[in-house]
C-alpha cells in the first residue's frame, strides 16, 4: 500500500486457509477526499499475483513495485515457493482529476538486490528508495532453509538504477599505507593486513536457542583483493580508521523488520529470523545517517532475556498455571532448576582458564551428537553443527 498525492493504492496480496490458498493481482484506489473504494483496471501487462512486494510513489504520481513472493501448486500435495525480483512502473496517465494508468515492465540498471522477499522499503525526499534486509528460502524436498540479510541497497526512481551500500566507517586520523613500512636498510616491512589483504573477517551476533546473545566471526575470501594499489590504500585507510573505533555495528540479518526515513535518517525497527525450527521476533531500533552511511546506530538493543517461547498450547497452559495458586509453581520451578543443574552436570566441563574456542574444540563432537538428539538424526549436518555451536556456547558462558 502507498499515498499517492490524493489516494491510497493497494496492490495485491494472497488469500490462505487450511484447504487452499490464493494470490492477487488486482489494483484498488482509497480517495482520501471522498472516502471511497474503486477497482482500477491499468492497461498493459502487470505483475503476476503476489504477495509482500513493496511500493513507491515517485514525485510525478508514478508508483513503482519491486519484487514479492508466491506459492505455486506442483503436483496435488506439492507447492513451490516462487521469489520475484522484477519491477513495474505504474504509470498515471490520466488528466488531473481522472484515473487512468498504465503497466510498464522496467529493468533497473547497477547493482541489483539478490533475490529475496520479506525486505523493507521506504522512501527518501530525493527520489530514492532504501532497501534493507529480507530472506531467500531455499527449499529442499521438504526441508526449508532461509537465508537472511541485513544489506542496504538504493534505488534512484530517477536514474532507474540500483546501487549497492558499503558502510564507510569512521575515518581515523592517522593513515597506514598498505605498504608497509621501511626499516633503515631500505627494507620492506609488509603489515600484517597485507599479508591478510585476500581474506576478510565478518562479525555477527546470533541470538542463540535458549536466548543467549553471541557474536560468530566468519573469514572469507575479499573479492576485493585484486584492486589496483591506489584502490587498495584508499580501502586500508578506511579500515584502519574503523578499527581504531573498534568494528563497524550492523543490525543482524532479518526479514520483515519496519523501516521509515525521517530528517535523512533511516530507521529499523524489529523484525525475525530464524535459528533451527524456531523463529526469533526482534524489538531492536537501528539508524543510520543516509548522508554519511558511516555506521548504523543502535537505539534501543534486543533483550534475549525477555524473550519467551509460545508452543501451540502455552497459552492455555499458563491460564491453568496461573489459576492453581503459586505455591504450584514454585515447586515446580524449583524443580525444573533440579533438572536443568543436573543436567548441566552431565556436559564436558570448562576448564579452567579455558577458551571458548579450544572448549568448543574438544567438545564439538560431544554438543553435535547433542544437536541430533534434539533434532533427529536425520538433521542436515550444518543445521546440527549450527545448533551444536549455539548450545556450547551458552554452557560455556554459563560455566566462565
Amino acid at each position: 500500500m502507498v499515498v499517492c498525492k490524493r489516494q491510497i493504492l493497494v496492490f495485491g496480496g494472497f488469500h490462505e486457509s487450511t484447504r487452499d490458498f490464493v494470490y492477487y493481482n488486482d489494483l484498488y484506489s482509497f480517495n482520501l477526499d471522498t472516502f471511497t473504494w474503486s477497482k482500477l483496471f491499468p492497461s498493459g501487462t502487470g505483475p503476476c499475483p503476489r504477495s509482500g512486494c513493496q511500493m513507491a510513489c515517485t514525485t510525478d504520481g508514478n508508483v513503482v513495485i519491486y519484487g514479492g513472493y508466491s506459492k505455486q501448486r506442483v503436483k496435488k500435495d506439492v507447492e513451490k515457493g516462487i521469489v520475484y525480483s522484477d519491477m513495474f512502473l505504474l504509470k498515471n496517465e490520466g488528466r488531473e482529476g481522472t484515473d487512468k494508468w498504465a503497466w510498464v515492465r522496467i529493468n533497473p540498471t547497477g547493482l541489483k538486490p539478490s533475490p529475496r522477499s520479506g525486505f523493507s522499503l521506504a522512501v527518501a525526499p530525493n527520489n530514492r528508495a532504501i532497501l534493507f534486509g529480507g530472506v531467500y528460502d531455499e527449499e529442499e524436498e521438504e526441508d526449508l532453509q532461509g537465508e537472511f540479510f541485513n544489506d542496504i541497497h538504493i534505488y534512484d526512481m530517477v536514474k532507474n538504477r540500483w546501487f549497492a551500500v558499503k558502510l564507510k566507517g569512521h575515518k581515523g586520523e592517522k593513515k597506514k599505507r598498505r605498504r608497509g613500512r621501511k626499516e633503515e636498510d631500505g627494507t620492506e616491512v609488509k603489515s600484517e593486513k597485507q599479508d591478510l589483504q585476500t581474506s576478510m573477517e565478518i562479525v555477527k551476533e546470533i541470538v542463540t536457542e535458549d536466548g543467549t546473545l553471541m557474536t560468530v566471526k566468519q573469514v572469507i575470501n575479499n573479492p576485493d583483493a585484486k584492486a589496483d594499489t591506489e584502490s587498495e590504500e584508499e580501502e586500508e585507510e578506511k579500515e584502519d580508521g574503523a578499527s581504531e573505533t573498534g568494528p563497524i555495528i550492523e543490525p543482524r540479518a532479518r526479514s520483515s523488520a519496519m523501516a521509515v526515513i525521517k530528517n535523512g535518517l533511516f530507521y529499523i525497527y524489529g523484525g525475525m529470523f530464524e535459528v533451527g525450527d524456531r523463529q526469533f521476533t526482534l524489538n531492536d531500533l537501528y539508524c543510520i545517517d543516509l548522508h554519511k552511511m558511516n555506521e548504523w546506530k543502535v537505539l534501543v538493543e534486543t533483550d534475549p532475556k525477555t524473550q519467551e517461547w509460545l508452543d501451540e498450547d502455552s497459552e492455555d497452559e499458563e491460564e491453568c498455571e496461573g489459576a492453581a495458586g503459586g505455591e504450584d509453581e514454585e515447586g515446580e520451578e524449583e524443580e525444573d532448576d533440579d533438572e536443568s543443574s543436573e543436567e548441566d552436570d552431565d556436559h564436558p566441563p570448562v576448564q579452567s582458564e579455558e577458551p571458548y574456542s579450544e572448549y568448543l574444540s574438544r567438545t564439538e563432537s560431544y554438543w553435535i551428537q547433542l544437536a541430533k538428539d534434539n533434532m533427529g538424526q536425520n538433521v542436515k549436518e550444518k543445521k546440527a553443527l549450527k545448533m551444536a555451536q549455539a548450545m556450547a556456547k551458552a554452557f560455556y558462558d554459563e560455566n566462565v
